[in-house]
């Protein structure tokens, strides 16, 4: 039953942190009227010019996608290389490794041949 008490007691406090939060931001916040220029869009030092909606191009996305999936590749090849050298990591290891990066490079050589990564 002190299972149950601990996590009934974290629960509580967990509540009453975010509810003091909230009280407290309320508390501390300035209050603005509602014609105020408190309310105007500010992004870099630069008035807001025309409407608030843009269109992206879809290879933006495009470049994100691929920057994930290699900065992924850097995140296992990173701890692999730490350890590679240990006893324990032996030809297993380094065989997982060439499919991993054999895959991404297939990826990458696809992409390449699709002439996605062109910026025109």
């Amino acid at each position: 039953m002190s299972g149950y008490v601990t996590v009934g007691a974290l629960l509580v406090v967990g509540i009453v942190l975010i509810a003091g939060a909230g009280a407290l931001n309320s508390l501390l916040s300035p209050a603005r009227a509602a014609g105020s220029e408190g309310f105007t869009t500010y992004e870099s030092g630069v008035d807001p010019v025309g409407e608030g909606w843009a269109q992206s191009q879809i290879r933006f996305y495009v470049y994100a996608f691929l920057y994930v999936i290699f900065a992924v590749e850097a995140v296992f090849l990173y701890p692999w290389a730490t350890i590679f050298a240990d006893p324990g990591f032996g030809t297993t290891a380094l065989v997982e490794m060439a499919v991993f990066v054999g895959l991404l490079t297939l990826v990458l050589l696809y992409v390449w041949r699709k002439r996605v990564l062109y910026w025109t």
